[in-house]
């Protein structure tokens, strides 16, 4: 294994030490990550692999695993690093990647996919070949999150042209784009999506966040440019998914990252959630998860004590120290490994939290966010605590070196090339899956920009407030769920699912149909209208013995009112 030699050079046990190799580790890793994300762009990237103009591959890696694609969420996810660094005057150079960027997704906003075109669901396809044309394989779709992301990225550019003068090429050739997008989110952020990673079919609240932010940002832009109707619309919209992200709130202490899927929850989707919606003007606010927010403090405290046991690597650490994080704890992918990504996001959040306290001269400890800092001090009390305070003072530099500790590990396993793959080995520490992956560098520049205290842009998160009355999350359909099912004595017959009323893939608290009709069994349940359901049947005996039926997961299309009767059949 081939360690960093920065940190091989520097790294000690003192928190100064550890200071120490932070510095001289971002100072030689950010011009090496910056050249290896814009290598991974057509069509001059020296690792392009023949990308056309301003697409972005995941990696170059072609075989185990094979990424030699364009995903829309990662393109986006490095456009707006590459966005914030010209518009914040980091660097000026990057207009012809940006121009670039913006007349590829133009083009493949339009390319026919599996998932539709332009205007029958399309733009929710995840991914497309380099050379621009679709990808028809099998692959979890649709994945509603790309398009918010793009269309964020494209409106922050859009702001930047607009305070230039630059009117007339916001609303010729950005607001085409940008429109496209806002209007897929508006009529499609309640319906099922696969998440993030890919996986699994059913809400999932990094796309929420995402698209909730979109919607504000697209609000504003239309508002400055004369599309009004369109932009009450898209305000409208966002009103209802702001009411929509609180409950994806799990009272244990921590946000439940996707609605279905049958796991814990726990999910590195809901720390990337919070800094890519950070809006360092909204302060501490809790209903847009801002990272200083008490509920996203608990969250992250959650979130990274489920790898403190769950990595060979992890082993020996101390429960106040920063630990390698990985998608969530059941991770089975490339053999379940820390992502580097995921790492730096944790250390992102908390530099986002200390930009924030550090502004307005105060913290504020609540009751939700209590055992995030009695990991620090164990006799804080919960309270608000000015910037005079020796309370303050013990907490933000406990956090800055537990912010820290994360960005070291990090460093000591990064090779000695700068090269950032897309895991790290559970056991060893070795580079592990896709090489150069894009989105790592992208992580690690955004991640060192919050450590020195940039803050990006703000796009409408302050001063909102809940104004849940009613709306399309309220809605529901009556679904009656009918199903030819032999049993024997003893075992009955349940019902779950990939949303809420379904019990999110519950064993334990799926619904019993009624035998009345037998073999046919029966349950009537409200679910959302409009709404792609995924479920499945189970049978259950007087032991608790749960038999599944069998592949793949039943599926229905919910109206938007009224009343629905599926006549399934056990199989």
């Amino acid at each position: 294994m081939l360690l960093s030699a920065v940190f091989l050079a520097l790294f000690a046990p003192s928190v100064w030490a550890q200071s120490s190799v932070i510095d001289a580790y971002v100072a030689s890793e950010s011009p090496i990550a910056k050249a290896s994300m814009l290598a991974n762009i057509g069509p001059s990237g020296s690792k392009s692999s023949g990308a056309f103009s301003g697409i972005v591959i995941a990696s170059p890696s072609t075989e185990n695993p094979d990424y030699l694609y364009t995903w829309t969420r990662d393109s986006a996810l490095t456009f707006q690093t590459i966005i914030d660094q010209f518009t914040l005057g980091f660097d000026t150079t990057l207009r012809a990647e940006i121009d670039n960027y913006v007349g590829a997704q133009a083009i493949v906003q339009q390319i026919p996919n599996p998932s539709g075109d332009i205007t029958t669901g399309g733009l929710g396809e995840p991914k497309f070949y380099v050379n621009e044309t679709a990808f028809t394989g099998p692959w979890g779709r649709p994945q509603r999150d790309g398009p918010a992301l793009r269309s964020t990225a494209l409106i922050t550019w859009a702001n930047y042209l607009l305070s230039e003068g630059n009117t007339f090429y916001v609303t010729d050739t950005l607001w085409p784009i940008i429109e496209n997008d806002l209007n897929y989110v508006s009529s499609n952020w309640n319906q099922s999506t696969y998440d993030l990673w890919e996986e699994i079919y059913s809400s999932s609240f990094f796309s929420t966040a995402v698209q909730h932010r979109a919607l504000r940002q697209g609000t504003t832009l239309g508002r400055a440019i004369g599309q009004t109707s369109l932009a009450s619309s898209y305000g409208n919209q966002a009103d209802f998914l702001l009411c929509f992200l609180q409950s994806y709130w799990n009272p244990t202490g921590y946000m439940t990252a996707n609605t279905g899927g049958g796991r814990s929850g726990i999910d590195a989707n809901s720390v990337l959630a919070s800094i890519h919606t950070f809006d360092a003007a909204a302060g501490c606010d809790a209903i847009t998860f801002q990272p200083c927010s008490d509920v996203a403090l608990l969250n992250l405290f959650t979130y990274v004590n489920a790898f403190r046991n769950a990595y060979e690597i992890n082993s020996g650490i101390s429960t106040n120290e920063a630990v390698l994080t990985g998608r969530y704890p059941e991770d089975v992918y490339m053999g379940g490994n820390p992502w580097y990504l995921t790492t730096l996001a944790v250390a992102e959040q908390l530099y986002d939290s200390l930009i924030v306290w550090n502004s307005q001269g105060s913290l504020d400890v609540t009751n939700i966010s209590l055992p995030f800092f009695k990991q620090f001090d164990s006799t804080i009390t919960a309270g608000t605590y000015t910037s005079s305070s020796p309370e303050f003072s013990t907490l933000t530099a406990a956090v800055k070196t537990f912010s820290d500790g994360f960005v070291a590990l990090v460093a000591k396993y990064t090779p000695s090339s700068g090269g950032l793959a897309e895991q790290i080995s559970r056991s060893n520490g070795a580079p592990v899956s896709a090489v150069d992956l894009t989105w790592s560098y992208a992580s690690a520049l955004t991640a060192f920009d919050a450590r020195a205290g940039v803050i990006p842009g703000s796009w409408g998160a302050q001063g909102l407030s809940l104004n849940c009355g009613g709306g399309p999350v309220a809605q529901a359909v009556s679904v009656t769920f009918n199903v030819d099912a032999s049993t024997l004595e003893g075992q009955n017959v349940y019902l779950t699912g990939a949303v809420d009323a379904l019990e999110d893939w519950s064993t334990d608290n799926a619904i019993l149909l009624s035998s009345a009709n037998y073999p046919t069994w029966s349950v009537t349940v409200d679910l959302p209208g409009s709404t792609d359901v995924q479920y499945k049947y189970i049978k259950k005996d007087g032991s608790g013995t749960v038999t599944w039926e069998s592949d793949p997961n039943m599926e229905i299309t919910t109206p938007a009112n009224g009343t629905y009767a599926t006549n399934d059949t056990w199989r």
